[in-house]
């Protein structure tokens, strides 16, 4: 599989590393939209959010778990963002479901 989150997740490109275990991983964003932006993936490859099913919906779990971590370890308490986007009309430009964890700045809605 020629997956780029894939292959960050196992180490073969480099990312800055926020946090890491046997399920998930999550990276610093090479383009920022906040001062805090974080992409965080299962390990498992899933495409986006639309092959999300029965067997591996404990990998999102995992992501969201990992993210009330970051938020703690980050002291990310003054609130923050997370964004999933699913296919080519939803923004997806990887195809590896991720998340993205925006903070450090207020968020206004709807975004721009």
């Amino acid at each position: 599989m020629d997956c780029l989150f894939c292959k960050i997740a196992a180490g073969e490109i480099p990312s800055t590393e926020i946090y890491s275990d046997d399920k998930v991983y999550a990276f610093k964003d090479i383009d920022p939209q906040a001062p805090f932006h974080a992409i965080i993936i299962p390990r498992n490859h899933i495409s986006g959010a639309d092959k999300i099913d029965s067997s591996n919906s404990s990998d999102i779990s995992a992501v969201f778990e990992a993210v009330a971590k970051i938020a703690a370890d980050q002291n990310l308490d003054k609130g923050f963002r997370v964004v999933n986007n699913c296919g080519e009309d939803g923004g997806q430009t990887v195809g590896h479901i991720h998340f993205h964890l925006l903070a450090r700045r207020n968020l206004a809605w709807p975004p721009g």
